[in-house]
């Protein structure tokens, strides 16, 4: 997708976002959304988009740890229970309780009678979610195995995104029919009329950000919200305040001023 195109239609579409937000603070509206998929398929970077001029008092992006020791001692679905969100919330979430029908499944990191279990208790936690009355969106986030090698060794070769990368994301090159099978399986389970699963291909990262973003849009029913125009008083005339005097403050080092000189002096011609 072209970049100019790929620009102006995401800045009108977060500027619709932002008028979903309003509409769901409005009327108290719930919504979850769920980030799944493959490994280095953009689900980030997606989030990022989604998220970047909503308040975050009101979005929350929740992305939790492995579980604690007592959290595995806990019904699944437990602790993610207490994220969900109240009246006037939304809440994205960057992978969910569908961790265990991934990547707990495909290494061994939970029974198979837990991974039963989950397939049989997810679709009636999504009804118990949906007949509640939260709008429950999942999003599925493919790519192909040769993309999605060649993005491992661009952050495997780039420090400033190394720590993408984790030993189980490494992994799941070697296991992807594993993982194939295993996504297979969860929308054989979980892909339900009342949450069903929506997919994203995103080998053209711009592509799939749009489309996600536009989908999510067409599935809110939200409308417009009137909000109270924000003016700005005029200042008012001092009233005798005094600053104290600058050099009884600690300023943090002007390290911009010796960026500037410091180029300044390289722009300088050599002599001779």
């Amino acid at each position: 997708m072209p970049k100019k195109v790929y620009e102006s239609e995401l800045r009108a579409l977060q500027a619709r976002l932002v008028d979903m937000q309003a509409w769901v603070q409005a009327s108290g509206a719930r919504v979850v959304v769920i980030f799944e998929g493959r490994d280095a398929a953009g689900k980030g970077s997606t989030i990022k988009r989604v998220s970047e001029y909503l308040n975050p008092r009101v979005t929350r992006v929740v992305a939790l740890p492995t579980p604690t020791e007592r959290e595995r001692t806990q019904w699944y679905f437990q602790r993610y229970i207490t994220h969900l969100p109240a009246a006037g919330e939304i809440v994205l979430m960057d992978r969910s309780w569908y961790n265990r029908a991934g990547v707990e499944h495909v290494m061994g990191y939970c029974t198979n009678a837990e991974y039963h279990r989950f397939l049989h208790q997810a679709p009636i936690f999504e009804r118990m979610l949906v007949e509640d009355g939260i709008l429950l969106l999942k999003y599925w986030f493919s790519v192909s195995p040769e993309e999605q090698e060649a993005r491992f060794r661009s952050r495997a070769e780039d420090p400033m995104r190394r720590w993408k990368l984790s030993a189980n994301d490494v992994l799941s090159i070697t296991k992807w029919e594993d993982y194939s099978r295993a996504k297979d399986t969860m929308f054989v389970h979980t892909d339900i009329p009342e949450a069903p699963w929506f997919e994203v291909p995103s080998v053209d990262k711009r592509r799939s950000r749009i489309n996600m973003i536009h989908h999510l849009l067409a599935s809110i029913p939200y409308t417009l919200v009137d909000r109270a125009e924000v003016v700005v008083p005029e200042r008012p005339a001092g009233g005798g305040y005094e600053r104290p005097p600058r050099n009884l403050d600690s300023y943090v080092p002007d390290y911009a001023a010796e960026l500037l000189r410091r180029g300044s002096r390289d722009a300088q011609p050599t002599p001779g």
